[in-house]
Order: C-alpha cells, then sequence, then structure tokens
C-alpha cells in the first residue's frame, strides 16, 4: 500500500513555471511505476507523464513533450513535475498515481494500471 500527496501548484502566469511534487508513503515506492495526469473542469482525467520504477523510462503525452519533465528520487520517495513554458490550458488538477502492472511505457497512459492516487494540486495558468 502506498499513498501519494501532491503538492507544488498554483497560480502562474503563461510562460512560467511550476515544479510539482508528489511524496509517497510505504517502503515499496521505488518498486511503483509513476504517472502524472490532470483533470480540468468537465473534462476527463488525461494523461500527463509516466517514468518506470527505476526512472530509466519516461513516457509523455504530446501536450507535454518538449515542456514537461518528470524525474523521480527513489531514496526521497518523491516524484516530480517539471512544467515549463506553461500555457492556460495546462489549467488542470494534476494527480500523481503508482502502478505496479509490471507494464509497458506506453500502457501507463491508462487509468486503469494504477492503484494508489493522490488527492490532486491546482495548476492555474493566466494568459
Amino acid at each position: 500500500q502506498v499513498q501519494l500527496v501532491e503538492s507544488g501548484g498554483g497560480l502562474v502566469q503563461a510562460g512560467g513555471s511550476l515544479r510539482l511534487s508528489c511524496a509517497a508513503s510505504g517502503r515499496a515506492f521505488s518498486s511503483y511505476d509513476m504517472g502524472w495526469f490532470r483533470q480540468a473542469p468537465g473534462k476527463e482525467r488525461e494523461f500527463v507523464a509516466a517514468i518506470s520504477w527505476t526512472g530509466g523510462s519516461t513516457y509523455y503525452a504530446d501536450s507535454g513533450k518538449g515542456r514537461f519533465i518528470i524525474s523521480r528520487d527513489n531514496a526521497k520517495n518523491t516524484v516530480y513535475l517539471q512544467m515549463n513554458s506553461l500555457k492556460p490550458e495546462d489549467t488542470a488538477l494534476y494527480y500523481c498515481a503508482a502502478s505496479r502492472a509490471m507494464t509497458t511505457m506506453t500502457m501507463l497512459v491508462t487509468l486503469r494500471v494504477y492503484a494508489h492516487w493522490g488527492q490532486g494540486t491546482q495548476v492555474t495558468v493566466s494568459s
């Protein structure tokens, strides 16, 4: 069992940057693949980025390629999402999630492979 707590959200102007953090409890964090998702009002939750349990592989949605960077520090039980060149359309509630599905990176875009979710942190980008 792992519990996830996101932080780092806030209000930022377009073109600015934010770094989201997701702190995990439990000793098994390093065995989980991790993902970031987001959900805007009235829209479905969508995949943003994922990182393998070793940190050696990453995968991004097209919306974030070249702007977002996912990373992890297993010694600190934390996964990060560095978001640069933010746009108003990035406004959403951002969630981190943990998966032990032992699946491929491309499957980590799928919500159902994640067993644990945080409560989310709000990101608002003003134009």
